[in-house]
């Protein structure tokens, strides 16, 4: 992998304000995430309510040590289980850093999106997912000999743009397939995919690695984070899969 960190020029990811005005091929079998059951409003006590106003958190289902083992797990299956040779093959992107962090990216907003239907555990498990998405990424900047300075300046662009991506995918998702392969091509190609069916295999992608998630139980990711994803590229990729159910102690270990 090439030890280009900078975020600017042709490899930055960009914000998410250039529109979206090419023809290709629609997914629309695939279910969508507004097709998906929506989680429940967790109903909370008024000390509850007072402490996380101050930026605390509560009392949640499972114990925070629990979730923060999770989500470690959760995190580690976007950077393990991931073909990231396939991303580059396929979508025809360089084997540099910010490949590596774009493709990280997707996958870890894809377990975002999935737990955040977990009600408050869920939610806080979103946050230790980031913190430690955050946390490899600057070991692995210091590991390929990043200057101390360059690498804080670069964080701090990353960290603005992982929000902006973030913010284009929760709009994709919820779109059509136009509005996800806009949000796509945004962002994941930088403006620069020429191939329509490129587009269409990353749409393809994303909804039914979603279908996937939806279909895992919340219980079995909030105590194991064991994800797995399906190929980028199926025969059948509008198949519905099974997951296997994970096997796990009192402990949740």
């Amino acid at each position: 992998m090439s030890q280009s960190l900078e975020c600017g020029g042709s490899e930055q990811i960009p914000g998410i304000d250039v529109q979206w005005s090419r023809k290709y091929h629609t997914t629309n079998k695939l279910s969508t995430t507004k097709d998906s059951p929506q989680p429940v409003e967790e109903k909370v006590g008024a000390f509850t309510k007072i402490i996380e106003a101050m930026g605390f958190t509560g009392p949640l289902k499972y114990s925070k040590w629990k979730i923060k083992i999770a989500a470690l797990r959760m995190y580690t299956s976007c950077v393990e289980k991931t073909d990231f040779e396939e991303f580059f093959l396929r979508c025809q992107m360089p084997d540099t850093f910010n490949s590596w962090f774009l493709i990280t990216l997707l996958h870890v907003w894809m377990c975002l999106v999935r737990m955040k239907q977990e009600g408050r555990s869920g939610k806080y498990m979103c946050r230790i997912i980031v913190h430690f998405m955050w946390e490899d990424v600057e070991q692995r900047g210091r590991v390929m000999g990043v200057n101390s300075y360059i690498l804080k300046k670069n964080m701090i662009l990353m960290t603005n743009n992982f929000y902006a991506a973030i913010l284009g995918y929760d709009e994709g998702i919820l779109s059509d397939d136009h509005g996800l392969a806009a949000a796509l091509w945004r962002t994941f190609f930088n403006q620069k995919c020429e191939d329509p069916r490129q587009l269409e295999l990353l749409v393809e992608y994303v909804r039914k690695q979603m279908q996937y998630l939806d279909s895992m139980n919340g219980e079995d990711l909030l105590l194991t984070g064991e994800v797995s994803w399906r190929p980028l590229v199926e025969k059948n990729p509008q198949s519905i899969l099974k997951p296997h159910s994970p096997t796990y102690n009192d402990e949740g270990l």
